[in-house]
């Protein structure tokens, strides 16, 4: 499991990069309650380390590239992505969204700091970033580094997710991620940064066929 006091640090790190030079207000119960948020029962996946992996992954992408604009903006937005997450429903990121939109500027964010991590959220419904766009391709590429992983850590993955779907019957769920799947593939690229580029799409693409064959077959 992820170290709590380390995503606190975290959490504060990045808070501190981010917001107005002379905000006095603790971050702590902020750190606090997205942890809550990200430990929720329902959750198999989209857990605190979920949330770790992918501030790592942001950490990977800034050490190799300096690539966003604003990486603290951008692991803000890792805290807030799915600090809303509920499977049966579909309006999470945008939940997530406006939560962050409530918070930041009670903790010292500027407006446009906190309708840039707003955005960032509200991206991962999709994962397509512009071309132009570096804090949302870092974000949208450390989110799905996953696919990328070792064959054992995605099968622990793929097991995760169906665990968090309990609740659909195996038919219907073979067929629904098998359809993702798919989408995935057609998908001229899966990462945008350089480095995702480079380092992640090639295990990505052989993780989702082999599943889809698992799927299929």
């Amino acid at each position: 499991m992820a170290d709590l006091d380390s995503l606190r640090t975290r959490w504060s790190r990045a808070l501190e990069g981010a917001r107005d030079a002379g905000a006095q207000v603790d971050p702590a119960p902020y750190a606090d309650n997205l942890i809550s948020r990200w430990s929720e029962p329902q959750r198999r996946y989209h857990t605190v380390d979920h949330l770790a992996a992918v501030l790592e992954h942001i950490d990977v992408l800034e050490a190799h590239e300096k690539y966003a604009d604003d990486v603290d903006l951008v692991r803000l937005a890792a805290w807030f992505h799915d600090a809303v997450y509920h499977p049966d429903r579909s309006e999470n990121e945008e939940r997530s969204a406006r939560l962050a939109e409530r918070a930041l500027p009670e903790a010292g964010v500027s407006a446009a700091g906190t309708a840039e991590v707003a955005r960032l959220v509200r991206l991962t419904v999709t994962h397509a970033p512009a071309a132009d766009d570096p804090n949302g391709q870092v974000l949208c590429d450390a989110d799905l580094a996953i696919l990328a992983a070792s064959p054992a850590a995605y099968a622990a993955y793929t097991t995760a997710v169906r665990e968090e779907y309990a609740f659909v019957p195996p038919e219907a769920f073979r067929e629904g991620r098998a359809a993702i799947l798919r989408q995935l593939l057609e998908l001229p690229r899966l990462f945008h940064t350089p480095y995702g580029t480079r380092e992640w799409e090639g295990p990505a693409r052989r993780n989702l066929e082999s599943e889809l064959s698992l799927l299929t077959g």
